[in-house]
This record gives C-alpha cells, structure tokens and sequence, in this order.
C-alpha cells in the first residue's frame, strides 16, 4: 500500500462496500457497492475460503462468493500445502490464498461523447477499469459459449478489469446513464451495452512502441523459472513472472498437449484484444476480451494478458505464456512488430517479429 491505513480507518472504508451485496443463487455477487479502497481484490471463484491465518490448516472464517470484491491490505508469504505459489492476500477479515483472487482497482472514468472515426469505422478501443461491469446483451440469442455457459446457469454476463473491447455507439440510457455498445471484432457476433463509466478509452500514445530505435531484441521463456526476460543484445531490460504450459489437469494426469512449445519462434501476429478459445466440449474454454495478444506459434500460442487468475510463477495455461496486464501491456509495446492503435491488429511474414526463445534449462 502507497499509505498506511489504521484498523479504524480500514474498518469504515470497507464498511461502505458491503452496503449492498446480493448473492444470486450460483453464488455469485448479483450486486455489490464496490469497496472506497485503494487495492481490491475480485473471488475469481464461489466457495473459495477466507482464512483466519495465511495457512490452510487455520479455521475458514467463511465461504466467499464468485466475483465478490473484497478490500486488500498486504500480501503476506503462508502456507499452501503441495503448492508452488506460497502468497496470500490479507483482508480486513482473513487471508486467502493468492492465486484465487484477482487484483483489481475501481477507477472510474468520464463518459466520451462522440467516437473516433477509424479505417475500421467509427468506435475506440476501451479497457475495463473497474472490478466488474454488468452487460446487457444487445443481439440475443447469446452466441459465445461463455455467455451461452453463464446465462444457462444464472449467472450475470460481466466483463473483468483490464479486459479490453471495442466500442462501436455510445447512448443515454432511461437513467440518464452513458451507456457503450461493446463487441469483439473477431468474435461470434454478441454485443452489449455497458455502463460508460467502466471504460477507459485508450489511446495511441499509450500503446506506442518501447525503445523502437533498438533492432537487437529477443524474449527468453524460462519454463523452469516460469520467468520472462526481455534482452537488448546481451542486455535484459524487463523481466516477469509468467505462466506457461500447465504439465497436469484438474485430475493430476500429465497432459504434454498443454505444454508451451520450445525452441525459437518470431511473432507472426499481434492484437490489442482477442477472444481466446479452444479444447474439447469437456474441457474447453472461451475467454473474451483477452489484451495484449503476441502470438508466436502457429497452433495459436501467445503471450497475452491474464484476467481469470493470478497464480503467475507456476505452469497453469494451455499453452500459452500468461502476464499480467502491466507485463503484458509492456511486452506489447516493446517488440516487434509495432502496432498502431487504427486498427490495432497485425500481422507479418517470415522471417517474422521479435524472437521468443522458449526454454528448458
């Protein structure tokens, strides 16, 4: 925390956000007033426990809901049997385990006026800046699985913070509330209004290239580390946690499909925002809104910005190599090839972008 906040003080910040909160009956937050809080966190998942220590064998204070935005204090180093990641998030009321609990800010933004005209037409790009915003959709039937997937089981259709969208009209609605119509140029076609205030609009500025004068760059993907470092000649200049390839399934079995390829791979693609998708009926998955996107395999792989967890440092992907949103979005900006806000996407040919060296050391 930038400033140390007493136990007093704490108590009556988080007291305003836990006005109004309403479990849907997934457990899920149907509503909640978020928390006046400098650092949030989002439950990335119904059930998950609210420890009384930063230990799993301590009492389990309560259950928590999915989506539920709690206020953060610190995070403290625990104990988390049979886990590499050994973090906690400490709460006014417990501790919970990390990798469960998406960072997240509340910062609301003023609502645009008028849309940027674009080779694409007009709209603007837009990163979601608060914990969660709820969508209306605009063209039903639902088309997208994951929308498809939480309408059939009650639960609200949201966006997350730092995902990014397109935005292509801008209303009042009947409150008098700015509201954006929100799709995913390469998706299945859904659209939604939002409220107008969870949109920041990005900028070209703000995506503009890292140390373009500078030829000599490559990536090195450390599996073993499941660490990213970026070198200028023999100069690294960034480095990060990642999260590559995860070697198991959910029922311990080794699955080497998931695995990120080694070797040496130029970027062939770049996007502000993708939907990510792919795996069988069992166990696929769909995620919209995915920033940052350098892809550097063929079969899809990619670096990318992360918003359904936060367990960076340990093999979790299908594939591809996870950042968070900062890492991502520096990432982006630094290798090649640049991409420029209109209209946000490219692609390039052989001999390809920026290396990426994938490794097992």
């Amino acid at each position: 925390m930038s400033n140390y906040v007493t136990r007093r003080e704490f108590l009556k910040l988080s007291a305003l956000g836990l006005g109004s909160l309403a479990l849907s009956p997934g457990q899920q937050i149907d509503s909640q007033e978020f928390p006046q809080f400098e650092r949030l966190g989002r439950v990335l998942a119904a059930g998950i426990p609210l420890h009384s220590r930063p230990t799993s064998e301590s009492t389990v204070v309560r259950r928590l809901a999915e989506d539920e935005i709690i206020p953060v204090l610190r995070r403290v180093v625990g104990y988390q049997p049979f886990r590499i990641n050994q973090t906690w998030v400490e709460t006014l009321d417990g501790y919970i385990w990390s990798p469960e609990v998406q960072p997240v800010r509340n910062l609301p933004n003023e609502p645009v006026a008028a849309l940027l005209s674009t080779a694409i037409g007009e709209g603007m790009w837009v990163e979601v800046t608060v914990p969660y915003v709820n969508l209306e959709l605009v063209n039903p039937p639902a088309r997208a699985p994951w929308i498809v997937n939480r309408l059939a089981s009650g639960q609200r259709a949201r966006f997350f913070y730092s995902q990014i969208v397109w935005i292509d009209e801008i209303k009042i609605g009947n409150e008098g509330q700015a509201l954006y119509r929100l799709s995913e140029k390469y998706g299945y076609g859904d659209k939604f209004w939002a409220a107008a205030e969870a949109f920041r609009p990005l900028t070209a500025e703000g995506m503009s290239p890292i140390h373009p004068e500078v030829e000599d760059k490559r990536i090195r993907v450390d599996i073993n580390e499941q660490t990213l470092s970026c070198f200028e000649g023999k100069n690294e200049v960034y480095f990060a946690r990642a999260s590559t390839g995860a070697l198991f399934n959910f029922r311990g079995e080794r699955v080497d499909e998931w695995g990120t390829p080694l070797g040496r791979h130029p970027i062939w693609r770049k996007a502000v925002s993708l939907p990510l998708s792919g795996g069988s009926a069992a166990t696929g998955w769909d995620l919209p809104g995915v920033a940052w996107i350098s892809l550097f395999v063929g079969s899809g792989v990619a670096l990318h910005s992360t918003y359904w967890h936060n367990n960076f440092g340990v093999p979790t992907s299908r594939g591809c190599v996870n950042l968070s949103p900062i890492d991502a979005l520096w990432t982006f900006r630094w290798t090649l090839p640049h991409v420029v806000y209109d209209p946000g996407d490219v692609t390039v040919g052989m001999p390809g972008g920026t290396v990426i060296d994938v490794m097992e050391r």
